[in-house]
């Protein structure tokens, strides 16, 4: 187990828009933030993304993923070498797909191989322990966000929303002393954020992303498919709860005979809509929701959240931190959580049964050479 006290670490994450792989250093304890270190972006070529879609919902034993893995490794690989005075590296992989109740999670990623590229230590597998112990297995950024409201040195209940791919929502009370505290994290799934955006504009466009919400603003929600879309039974769930990405991928149906701009209008605001939704779960009202990730960037989903919310809606740059980098950040943290055996999800994150600290620690042969020695 490492021993106690700040270290520099190294955090990597490839979400669910498959857009690329963002890497951030963080200087930490594992409970408090002490400072940020540079970040990296390796986008996804074409190529690669077409490679990673092709292999989205598979599992290990459906074999064919090679030539995916070669893209995850190589990636990361190329986003996380060369920074310097490094102790560990937070390695979540590639989702794949997620059934917390029934075949389980996985994240294409080799942890071994990721070690002996970089010559230091990696967590990875981060979520599997938790959905052993009865947990959704995500989202695992709210012990960070606990981290990020301490940091700011936020006073009352604050919430974090990440618009990647999924939306995520944590409800944080920076009151309490710890993260796995009763009453002081609420997290869960909002719903689909940027995915679905993202797949129309490919498919209609040939374009990644709705840029600036540009093609959304000449559009107009279809209220009927809005309604249908808010029918769905997840929304009634009590949280926790998760999502795999392609959960929702009948909404894209609800929009087919709409134009391109009614159809994407209408997808994003089926993602606002999912997060109002969420919102009604707090346990009291957020003086601020500090928003992160691709949806921050789109003014129109951004208007349609402060149109409809009482508190601030601000990017979370507005509070000294990085929208870009912040899930990066967020398993680096994480990681020095597992190197030291403190727990990385608890009932109010993931529902598991009680605080787990997840992950696998994998060492490169020579430091593992010099410890046998």
């Amino acid at each position: 187990m490492m021993k106690a006290g700040r270290i520099r670490a190294l955090g990597a994450m490839s979400g669910t828009s498959l857009d690329g792989v963002d890497a951030a250093a963080v200087e930490t304890d594992g409970e408090r933030i002490f400072g940020f270190g540079e970040s990296r972006y390796r986008p996804y070529s074409p190529e690669e993304q077409a490679v990673l879609s092709a292999a989205l919902g598979r599992w290990p034993e459906d074999g064919g993923l090679d030539a995916a893995l070669a893209v995850v490794q190589g990636a990361h690989e190329e986003a996380l070498a060369g920074f310097e005075d490094i102790a560990l590296v937070g390695f979540h992989g590639q989702t794949l797909a997620h059934e917390p109740r029934g075949r389980g999670t996985h994240q294409l990623g080799d942890g071994d191989a990721l070690a002996a590229a970089l010559g230091l230590p990696v967590v990875w597998d981060f979520r599997s322990a938790d959905i052993r112990f009865g947990g959704e297995g995500a989202p695992l950024a709210p012990f960070y966000h606990f981290a990020c409201a301490k940091w700011i040195g936020a006073d009352e209940p604050l919430a974090f929303l990440n618009l990647g791919g999924v939306g995520n929502l944590t409800w944080v009370d920076p009151r309490k002393e710890r993260p796995d505290e009763a009453g002081a994290l609420l997290a869960f799934d909002t719903g689909p954020a940027n995915a679905p955006i993202n797949d129309v504009m490919l498919a209609r466009r040939g374009e990644a992303f709705d840029r600036d919400g540009a093609l959304a603003r000449q559009g107009e929600v279809a209220q009927g498919a809005l309604e249908m879309f808010l029918d769905e039974g997840y929304f009634l769930k009590m949280p926790p709860k998760s999502l795999d990405r392609d959960a929702f991928k009948d909404m894209i149906e609800l929009v087919n005979e709409l134009s391109d701009a009614d159809a994407v209008a209408t997808l994003t605001g089926m993602s606002a809509a999912a997060v109002l939704r969420g919102m009604e779960h707090c346990p009291e009202p957020p003086a601020r929701l500090l928003v992160c990730g691709g949806g921050r960037k789109n003014p129109v989903m951004m208007d349609m959240l402060r149109a409809a919310l009482d508190c601030p809606v601000e990017p979370v740059e507005d509070a000294g931190l990085d929208g870009d980098m912040l899930e990066a950040q967020a398993f680096a943290h994480l990681a020095v959580r597992v190197a030291r055996g403190l727990p990385t999800s608890c009932p109010g994150t993931t529902g598991v049964r009680a605080g787990v600290s997840g992950g696998t620690l994998s060492r490169p042969a020579k430091a593992v050479n010099e410890e046998d020695g």
